[in-house]
């Protein structure tokens, strides 16, 4: 299996203070065909405009990923949290049991863009947890950074769910690899740029599903900003 789908294939709406992009069923789009990848949930990419944002609403059992592409985003919780995510950094949180959070724009001139990542965890009723953290992709061009796992390193940050997610920034000309073992799953994701996987132009907002292949090859048509999904 080996499927493209396109950026302006996803269910896009404009709420006015945000606009969005689901490549999952969520909300207001119900598709029983596209409701899951795996353990993969919900992808989707929202910007939202100065001094607005999500107010406080709950979640339970699920592994929440969050990353800031530009701008900021106000997080607020139920355990106590009161962060800014600035780009370039990642958040995770274990809903588990169950929390209330905010996610707000603090800046009055310009928007944030965002891409918001849900896993299913592999078991229910988890302790609620927080955590976040900056990488340089854009310093360290060229190379699969890890930023979230399933298996705890100090490189990344910890989730409960078997997956490796991983950002890369890949100049014009240069290559890029996605190796993975039999029976996993493929999921990579253009967040800006265009490029060549396996021969098939990409450009942002496209992603890939993939299953039964083992590698892609990825070159660079332009820089381009990717994230690739190692799934079970």
């Amino acid at each position: 299996m080996f499927n493209i789908i396109r950026s302006e294939e996803r269910y896009q709406a404009d709420y006015g203070w945000l606009q969005t992009k689901y490549s999952f069923s969520f909300g207001p789009y119900d598709d029983p065909d596209n409701m899951e990848f795996g353990a993969l949930r919900v992808l989707n990419d929202d910007i939202v405009a100065p001094g607005t944002g999500f107010d406080f609403h709950p979640h339970n059992n699920m592994e929440i990923v969050t990353y800031v592409i530009s701008g900021e985003l106000l997080h607020q919780d139920s355990m106590g949290h009161k962060e800014v995510i600035r780009a370039g950094e990642v958040q995770c949180m274990t809903a588990g049991t169950g929390i209330y959070h905010s996610e707000t724009n603090p800046s009055t001139t310009e928007p944030v863009h965002l891409l918001q990542i849900w896993f299913y965890p592999e078991q229910q009723g988890l302790t609620p947890t927080y955590d976040q953290k900056a990488f340089p992709v854009r310093e360290q061009k060229n190379m699969w950074i890890p930023v979230v796992t399933g298996h705890k390193t100090e490189e990344a940050l910890h989730i409960h769910q078997d997956v490796i997610v991983r950002l890369a920034t890949l100049e014009a000309g240069k290559t890029l690899t996605c190796d993975q073992a039999p029976g996993r799953r493929f999921f990579l994701f253009v967040i800006e740029g265009a490029c060549l996987v396996n021969g098939e132009r990409l450009e942002a907002g496209d992603s890939i599903r993939a299953v039964g292949i083992e590698q892609l090859e990825v070159a660079g048509l332009s820089d381009a900003h990717l994230m690739w999904m190692d799934l079970a």
